[in-house]
């Protein structure tokens, strides 16, 4: 099963009110382990950088200045995701951001019901618990100390950790092939590893352990393992 984790940053927080998206970032995952493979595109935004956008992001529009329009970067970017479910942290805000660009190219958009929402996870796993991804990464004890800035790659690699402790953890039987590491950009590992082979150890009672539970079976009277053993008595008629 693929699936791909996916963020967004924006210029602002309403796409319908000319809000563009200026980046995307995307990480693989086959049966819940992750892959290595990403996408990361820096988007122009054809407009300005409202400051309270870039303090959180940090970029600036003189940085995305030179980067390509999103028109430019639409066709990659649906070959990499293709068909596969979007695992997305509050998903309705990035999907709404993803198809009004979709939009004003007059493209197909995405639906709805392809993308799973890690906020509503977290908050039926942990009803009344903080759900952002900072502090599910502090639940899960995932390192999250380069996250000076949002970004979207970083946080598609953090939230592709989240999204695993939330279905549960990765599995032993996950773990496939030689001993190898593959590693992203910044530090998601799948490690692969080969099961050694160890013999049963013998388990067989002692001499003396023996005698002794020969020993204790002899002070037992009338045991209930020999009662179908005993000779039957005659009664006076």
């Amino acid at each position: 099963m693929r699936e791909i984790v996916l963020d967004t940053e924006t210029t602002g927080v309403n796409a319908l009110s000319g809000d563009r998206v200026v980046e995307i970032g995307c990480v693989e995952l086959l049966n819940h382990v992750a892959t290595g493979n990403s996408w990361h595109a820096y988007i122009n935004p054809e407009r300005d950088m409202p400051a309270e956008a870039e303090a959180v992001h940090g970029l600036s529009a003189a940085f995305l200045s030179d980067k390509p329009v999103f028109a430019a970067v639409a066709g990659d970017f649906l070959d990499f995701i293709q068909d596969s479910p979007l695992i997305i942290h509050n998903a309705s805000f990035d999907m709404g951001f993803l198809n009004a660009e979709f939009t004003r190219l007059g493209m197909k958009t995405m639906p709805m019901a392809r993308s799973v929402d890690t906020v509503a996870m977290a908050r039926k796993r942990f009803p009344g618990a903080p759900a952002s991804l900072d502090a599910l990464c502090r639940r899960f004890g995932i390192d999250n100390s380069g996250r000076t800035y949002h970004g979207a790659l970083l946080d598609a690699q953090l939230l592709a950790e989240v999204y695993l402790e939330l279905m549960g953890g990765r599995q032993p039987d996950l773990v496939l092939g030689a001993a190898t590491a593959k590693t992203t950009e910044v530090g998601l590992v799948v490690v692969e590893e080969t099961r050694v082979f160890r013999a049963p150890r013998p388990h067989a009672a002692s001499p003396e352990e023996l005698e002794a539970h020969a020993a204790f079976l002899k002070a037992i009277k009338s045991p209930l393992w020999l009662a179908g053993d005993e000779p039957a008595t005659a009664t006076a008629g």
